[in-house]
């Protein structure tokens, strides 16, 4: 570990479920930070900006995003989050597809890990 207590970067596309998961980790004594990688265009922004223990990627597909957000989100800016994505999916400690994926079982899923 690189700081004392384990520093979590959450990222992932709109409607992923990262501020969620971030307030449940928060909850729990865990610091856990958003970095907005769908929004940049510097690709390894969440280890500049945060530097994390562990780089947590929850994913969602276009369709459940849209559900979860009650908008219609062109798709190819959905692709475009995903392209932005892409390096910190590489190097992500932990992948969580939330599609399907009530917050707590999300929330579980990163306690039971850490």
């Amino acid at each position: 570990m690189k700081h004392p207590h384990p520093v979590i970067a959450v990222v992932g596309p709109c409607a992923a479920g990262k501020s969620t998961l971030i307030s449940g980790l928060s909850s729990h004594g865990y610091k856990a930070r958003h970095v907005a990688q769908e929004h940049s265009f510097v690709p390894d922004m969440w280890e500049k900006m945060v530097d994390p223990d562990l780089l947590i990627y929850l994913d969602v597909s276009y369709q459940v995003s849209n559900q979860r957000t009650g908008t219609k989100l062109k798709f190819s800016i959905f692709q475009k989050q995903r392209e932005r994505l892409e390096h910190a999916r590489e190097h992500a400690d932990l992948i969580i597809n939330t599609d399907h994926l009530q917050p707590e079982q999300v929330l579980t899923e990163v306690l039971d890990v850490l």
